[in-house]
């Protein structure tokens, strides 16, 4: 009997996944990619199925971004069961190219604005939204940290989607969001956030803050919002790479135009070249 994508996630997503945010976004996308499949009578996982699958995320409206995290945790799953002999190959799939045009990020004023209208409906939601624009967290490496993970100027996030754990400094603002919540979570200090009920205040808020019809406007616009800010402020790179946790230079390449810090020289340089020129064609 050929195992349908479902079956392979009850036999693997144990041993795959740890606990937590990530393991409950790719059991959601399992259940999807299930129900897609089966509405298209795909019983087997061969390249025509993958190719129904990202025609269907399309025609919903999802970007290739997405789409590309989508068929990761697939791949994943198909990856575990080829190793162990239940299928005999893992389908080719050619990655999407991604559009990393424009990335948009907050303003000091909108931070102000977002924040206070998050602020009046949960003390919880704000001290998670300091955090995540302090840090570059991605709101699954926040909602899991544990108490142990904290250090007092630092934090380590050990489960990422790299796979890779990072620790990184933190802001004194960010630093008095966990201690404040010391009093309220009991694992860890966003252990109380419910992640769809963050969202519903998110979207509150936002329209609060008259960023209401502006659909980038999301929680991860923190985590750009942090990059932002630091390659503005003159941080190389290959530091914010490390920061942010990518894993290429090019996922960190989308911020460099904001880099404007070591181009002034240029500007200068050549403002002393056409004033030397202008002087020795006077004399």
């Amino acid at each position: 009997m050929i195992p349908t994508i479902l079956d392979l996630w009850f036999k693997y997503y144990q041993v795959l996944w740890e606990s937590g945010r990530y393991r409950e976004m790719a059991e959601t996308f399992v259940y999807e990619a299930h129900q897609i499949l089966n509405a298209k009578c795909c019983t087997i996982l061969d390249a025509e199925a993958v190719d129904e699958l990202v025609s269907e995320l399309r025609r919903k409206g999802n970007r290739n971004s997405t789409i590309n995290r989508k068929l990761a945790i697939i791949y994943k799953l198909l990856r575990k069961a080829h190793s162990m002999g239940i299928i005999t190959r893992v389908p080719t799939y050619l990655r999407l190219r991604e559009n990393n045009a424009r990335v948009r990020f907050l303003t000091a004023e909108e931070e102000d604005a977002l924040f206070s209208a998050i602020k009046a409906r949960s003390e919880d939601h704000f001290r998670l939204c300091v955090f995540l624009i302090d840090s570059g967290a991605r709101v699954g490496e926040a909602l899991n940290i544990k108490w142990q993970d904290i250090n007092r100027r630092s934090v380590t996030f050990w489960i990422t989607k790299s796979g890779k754990s990072r620790t990184v400094p933190l802001t004194q603002r960010a630093q008095d969001a966990l201690l404040e919540a010391r009093s309220r979570g009991k694992t860890g200090p966003f252990s109380m956030i419910d992640y769809q009920r963050f969202l519903y205040d998110w979207r509150s808020a936002r329209k609060a803050a008259g960023l209401g019809s502006d659909q980038q406007v999301v929680p991860h616009i923190l985590r750009h919002t942090c990059a932002s800010r630091l390659v503005q402020a003159g941080i190389d790179l290959r530091r914010v790479q490390t920061f942010l946790g990518h894993q290429t230079i090019q996922m960190t390449l989308r911020y460099a135009h904001l880099a404007t810090a070591d181009l002034d020289q240029c500007a200068i340089a050549l403002e002393r070249l056409t004033t030397r020129e202008s002087v020795q064609q006077a004399c």
